[in-house]
């Protein structure tokens, strides 16, 4: 068995998402869209999909910056600014304008605006009071990456945080907890968790636990934290291995399908 310290590394991200993009390994988010539709998947690995940054997206990652990492590497990473200000109005351009582009090609941080990490803070602020959530955040490893072979596919996981004792915690913001467990099937979030923990298991030797730590994007910004069973993450695990055979056909026989080749039958309304 491997020691923890030495199988997680530190990757940067864009290298992360290069090497999976180039096909060199297999991640949980290519899976999951191979495992919605292989085509898609196809034309995403073919670059015939684009894939731009959204200014959710771009806040999603300044979220996780600022709560797993700290205000240290959050400003390494990102600059709060409202921009270059127009000298007549005295007020930022903005950031549709030709002079914020300018401005902003000229940097080396993404930026968010002051009510973005304000917002965010909020989102800080809610995990971080969570006496279970502080407690699964308390000592670890944030964004650190796992590569192994694993189903015949070399992979690579990029885990929100680890933890020596509760294992792989990943971090999701929703619009309602009370609405949190429908999200968590609604989006594969225990596939993504059970290829986590099978890829650690091959270097590590052991199944660890998993937990996910749920944030509300809106007042009154509650937090909860949810252990997901191992029966449950053996089920998706299984799904996964599936997943990866009919991936490795698909390679073989050069025929990708959407997934909906076949007339499909409602027998209720």
């Amino acid at each position: 068995m491997e020691n923890i310290k030495n199988i997680i590394l530190d990757v940067p991200a864009n290298e992360y998402h290069a090497a999976s993009k180039a096909g060199r390994f297999l991640s949980s988010h290519l899976l999951g869209d191979f495992r919605s539709c292989p085509q898609l998947y196809f034309k995403k690995m073919q670059g015939e999909v684009k894939e731009s940054e959204s200014s959710a997206f771009t806040i999603g990652r300044a979220a996780h910056a600022l709560i797993l990492q700290g205000k240290q590497e959050f400003d390494r990473e990102f600059m709060v600014s409202e921009g270059p200000v127009n000298p007549k109005t005295g007020n930022a351009y903005g950031r549709s304008t030709k002079a914020y582009a300018e401005w902003a090609s000229g940097l080396d941080r993404d930026v968010i605006s002051g009510d973005d990490f304000g917002f965010i803070s909020k989102l800080q602020k809610s995990v971080l009071s969570h006496p279970f959530a502080a407690e699964l955040l308390s000592s670890g490893f944030a964004e650190g990456t796992v590569r192994a072979e694993y189903a015949k596919e070399p992979c690579q996981i990029r885990m929100d945080f680890y933890n020596d004792r509760y294992g792989i915690i990943d971090l999701k913001t929703c619009d309602d907890l009370k609405w949190f467990e429908s999200d968590f099937k609604r989006y594969g979030y225990g596939y993504q968790l059970a290829f986590y923990r099978a890829i650690l298991r091959v270097r590590l030797g052991k199944n660890v636990p998993c937990h996910v730590i749920a944030v509300e994007k809106r007042e009154p910004y509650r937090c909860g934290v949810w252990k997901i069973s191992a029966e449950a993450l053996d089920f998706a695990e299984v799904e996964n291995i599936a997943a990866i055979e009919r991936l490795h056909e698909c390679r073989k026989n050069s025929v990708w399908p959407t997934g909906y080749e076949e007339i499909r039958v409602i027998d209720s309304i």
